[in-house]
């Protein structure tokens, strides 16, 4: 027995030392343990000023239920009708079958061509049925229809558009209607939470969430010349449909109107683009006053800076705009600003970029005066300059006017005095501006001096829209390049 307890006792010994001599050369794994908060009470790498910020947000998810219940009977779909136009097999003249055009008829029974439909989105603004939508949506649809989240349809006004902006304010016929306020877009924040209300693919009242990506995005996808182009960034699901229909806060205020996607599938891919509401409200405004937009213009031409431009201009700055060029007589030429400036901020707002610059000024309205900061010489300095119209002048652009520079595709400006005298000239309006229009289909080229049309002399840019009022057919539009070549155009017009 004894020699047992002797075996046994060495037995406890020898295993306890083996446990010792194992845990010394082989330590146990640490099992991870992972201790979850909505809300880190003090994170290391956040400043401690966002930290009581942080914390004010309730614990778990977001509840999304009250806000949309607020938005969704203001968002409308809007169905739009438009002519069909010609098949791959029309004639040279664009009017029926190119075989019968060669053969004859061939004794098919006539069937009149069904117009094509296209849908949409909308936002109601006020309780006696302004709704604003997409340019895109409706441009040029012989009907416009309107279906409330109630399933009442309403036949729709066009009041006005603005290609320009991607925007139109429609009307029905009805009161008491639910409606959203505008928001300050200005004050949205990168990483806050928005909805999109609108209807993808004919699916109605469909409300989406996510977060504001980035503000100020230039995506080009408005081919106007003087588009204005300075999206919000959401990564909020929007397909095709969505389009015109509500970008929305928290609090439910209207902040954004759905636009556009970037895919290369056609259908969403995460990132989504809608127009700041600041924007929205002037242009609705300006629809309201005077059936056009009016635009303020500061008169420069301007680039983005990056460190390495900044440096190899010599510069101190790496944010704002960096003027190329000002026009002669402008609002900035007047003001003091030269080529070489850096345009900082707008009365206070500050400006990052071209996108936030032209953002910015495209709220203003000619006979505006804006408080410009910018930077020169190594100093920041600010001016007050007085924004003018397309022409070079403080009056609002009136209807006539406005359909008369929407028809030619240009912009003007009454040409430098300094051009005029080297090019012996006594008068000329330059052409600063070209698109798509009957001036570009003729050949003019931009830089082009309009010196007369139809042989009466062109003085200023209100010159142009008092003779080709009531003109119709073909005129004669002669001028000259800045290179001193003098050129003849017949354009057309209708």
């Amino acid at each position: 027995m004894k020699k047992f307890l002797n075996l046994f006792f060495v037995a406890i010994l020898g295993g306890i030392a083996a446990l010792g001599i194992n845990n010394y050369f082989f330590p146990p794994a640490v099992e991870d343990v992972v201790v979850s908060h909505t809300i880190p009470h003090r994170p290391g790498n956040i400043p401690s000023s966002l930290t009581q910020h942080l914390s004010e947000f309730p614990a778990g998810l977001p509840d999304f239920t009250v806000v949309s219940e607020m938005t969704v009977n203001a968002v409308v779909h809007i169905r739009a009708e438009f002519e069909r136009r010609s098949s791959p097999h029309s004639d040279f003249f664009g009017q029926g079958d190119i075989f019968d055009f060669f053969f004859g008829p061939r004794g098919r029974p006539s069937q009149p061509q069904r117009p094509v439909i296209g849908a949409g989105s909308g936002v109601i603004l006020s309780s006696d049925g302004y709704v604003i939508t997409n340019n895109h949506v409706v441009a040029d649809a012989m009907l416009i229809e309107v279906t409330l989240n109630d399933n009442r349809i309403y036949e729709a006004s066009l009041i006005g558009s603005d290609p320009t902006t991607d925007l139109a304010l429609l009307k029905i016929e009805e009161t008491d209607l639910p409606y959203l306020s505008f928001g300050d877009s200005d004050a949205l924040k990168i990483g806050e939470w928005v909805l999109a209300v609108g209807n993808p693919f004919n699916l109605e009242s469909t409300v989406t969430a996510g977060i504001v990506s980035a503000k100020g995005r230039n995506i080009n996808i408005l081919a106007d010349t003087m588009a204005i182009e300075s999206f919000i960034q959401t990564d909020a699901a929007v397909n095709r449909g969505n389009s015109g229909g509500a970008l929305v806060n928290t609090r439910g205020e209207l902040i954004g109107i759905n636009t556009a996607i970037a895919s290369t599938t056609g259908y969403f891919t995460g990132y989504s683009f809608a127009i700041p509401s600041n924007i929205a409200m002037k242009v609705t405004e300006d629809l309201l006053e005077y059936g056009e937009v009016q635009r303020g213009m500061l008169g420069v031409t301007i680039s983005p800076l990056t460190s390495r431009y900044a440096e190899e201009k010599g510069l101190g700055v790496i944010r704002g705009a960096y003027v190329e060029r000002v026009a002669e007589n402008s609002a900035a030429d007047e003001a003091g600003i030269v080529a070489g400036d850096v345009i900082l901020a707008i009365d206070g707002i500050e400006v990052r970029n071209p996108s936030e610059l032209i953002e910015v000024v495209g709220r203003k309205r000619p006979g505006d005066e804006v408080l410009v900061r910018y930077y020169r010489n190594g100093r920041e300095r600010e001016t007050r300059a007085t924004l003018k119209n397309i022409y070079g002048e403080v009056a609002a652009v009136t209807r006539d006017v406005q359909e008369t520079v929407s028809m030619l595709g240009a912009g003007f400006e009454p040409a430098p005095e300094r051009t005029l005298q080297q090019l012996n000239l006594e008068h000329g309006v330059q052409i600063t501006a070209l698109s798509r229009g009957a001036l570009s289909n003729a050949g003019i080229r931009r830089g082009f001096i309009i010196t007369h049309i139809s042989n009466q002399a062109v003085r200023t840019p209100d010159d142009i829209a008092g003779i080709l009022e009531g003109e119709s057919g073909g005129v004669l539009i002669e001028g000259v390049y800045p290179d001193g070549r003098r050129a003849y155009y017949g354009v057309a017009v209708d």
